[in-house]
């Protein structure tokens, strides 16, 4: 099964623009964005494709909007998210975290109810190698996506496995920013995100459905959020 690439939305694009500008400083935090007139003006586009780009980067924890004021900026994203990622990539992995989101947490649950004493090793073991690459300070990015593959396998329902490896490019596209951040951030950064691993795991081993799923669900949400979280203005 192979995904084809889509062609970015004109909201996407709209999207991408506005977070180009908020990373730059262009449009600095706290700061009010230009009315809807003037951003419809300025990109060349209708209000409902503006408003969904504005939706997508309320989502995203990056702008918020004030009733009878306007969208201001709250959140600026590290200029080092573009040494990992297009530009022109970004709202699709966003978009990817939130579509891994609601998979993977499902196969995490199925998993801690169905995995093998087998696949429960394999899991193991890919833990322990990401393990090992943050002691070297690795970016450790394949082997992300071998723990998260592996949990999605123990599942035992092939959909889930076929649609992670679809997603391959997508998914490390998003893994090699959060990861690549993570080495950029105090040491206690990888502990947290390997920690969140570790909790979905014990979840498994202990045989409990709804607390592996909500495990998976609230590491995927961290990841999404640390991949924007802000900078000092």
């Amino acid at each position: 099964m192979k995904v084809q690439a889509e062609k970015p939305t004109l909201s996407s694009t709209i999207y991408e623009n506005i977070l180009s500008s908020i990373i730059s400083g262009e449009f600095s935090v706290n700061q009010k964005l230009p009315t809807e007139a003037e951003l419809c003006e300025r990109y060349g586009v209708s209000r409902p494709i503006l408003r969904d780009a504005l939706a997508r980067l309320r989502e995203d924890n990056l702008v918020v909007s004030r009733r009878g004021s306007g969208s201001y900026v709250i959140n600026r994203p590290n200029s080092a998210v573009l040494e990992f990622a297009r530009i022109t990539s970004i709202a699709d992995i966003q978009r990817c975290f939130e579509f891994r989101t609601n998979v993977e947490s499902s196969a995490a649950g199925l998993a801690a109810i169905r995995r093998t004493s087998e696949q429960l090793g394999t899991i193991w073991a890919h833990y322990e190698t990401i393990n090992q690459a943050n002691k070297n300070y690795d970016l450790a990015t394949n082997e992300d996506f071998e723990l998260h593959l592996a949990i999605t396998e123990a599942a035992n329902n092939h959909y889930y496995a076929t649609v992670l490896k679809s997603l391959n490019k997508s998914i490390k596209e998003g893994m090699n920013i959060t990861r690549g951040l993570s080495l950029l951030a105090p040491k206690e950064r990888l502990k947290t995100v390997q920690d969140e691993h570790l909790a979905v795991i014990n979840a498994i081993v202990e045989k409990d459905q709804a607390k592996a799923a909500d495990c998976m669900r609230t590491h995927l949400e961290n990841a999404r959020r640390r991949m924007f979280e802000g900078v000092s203005n």
